[in-house]
């Protein structure tokens, strides 16, 4: 198999060069119909970059994750989860983020690309509290760029297909995981049975 090594090598492959849909799209603000998009996500993919590595990070909220600010800032407020904090630390030394939205039903998805700081400005907090349990804290970031990406990849995976979400009865639970990596010192079924009261008492 032969390498692509060269910008001029990846350009010729991919040919035609990219349509006017495909670049008048992206802005480096907000425009309404991309606000309706972010309003109507409960689910992002934050990517982070930092010296030990690159992380993706799923985030997830009733209704909406991610609050516009602003036409140039949104807010991610960062709800319970392991305290890895993975994103967080990329984002100290690293402040380049690329956000993901999906859209429940939808083919099409959204893309955000910016800078992102940590904040635990009291205003913010306040703004973001859930059943009286704030955010530790609250990514704020800046847009530079922002588009919609066109539905092809949602329709070939038939990602919204109920006929194929069957395959999750077919997966290893959490708890298999872990009693393997672990060697047995955190066993499955303890692990997974407990596991939907303790997420039902930890969201927030």
């Amino acid at each position: 198999m032969a390498d692509i090594e060269t910008p001029e090598q990846l350009a010729a492959l991919y040919q035609p060069a990219p349509a006017l849909a495909a670049m008048a799209k992206e802005l480096d603000h907000l425009i309404p119909e991309y606000r309706t998009y972010i309003e109507s996500s409960p689910f992002v993919a934050l990517a982070t970059s930092g010296p030990e590595g690159l992380d993706c990070s799923p985030r997830g909220d009733e209704n909406q994750c991610v609050y516009i600010l602003d036409d140039k800032t949104l807010a991610l407020p960062d709800r319970r989860g392991n305290n890895r904090i993975d994103s967080l630390q990329n984002i100290l030394r690293d402040p380049r983020v690329a956000l993901l939205f999906l859209l429940p039903g939808s083919n099409t998805t959204f893309r955000v690309n910016g800078t992102a700081k940590i904040s635990t400005d009291d205003a913010l907090l306040k703004r973001f509290t859930k059943q009286n349990k704030p955010p530790r804290s609250v990514i704020v970031i800046k847009i530079e760029q922002a588009y919609f990406q066109c539905g092809r990849a949602v329709v070939r995976s038939k990602l919204w297909d109920t006929a194929t979400q069957s395959i999750a009865a077919h997966l290893p639970t959490p708890g298999k995981v872990l009693e393997q990596t672990t060697a047995g010192e955190i066993q499955a079924d303890p692990y997974d049975s407990a596991w939907t009261e303790r997420a039902k008492n930890s969201l927030w």
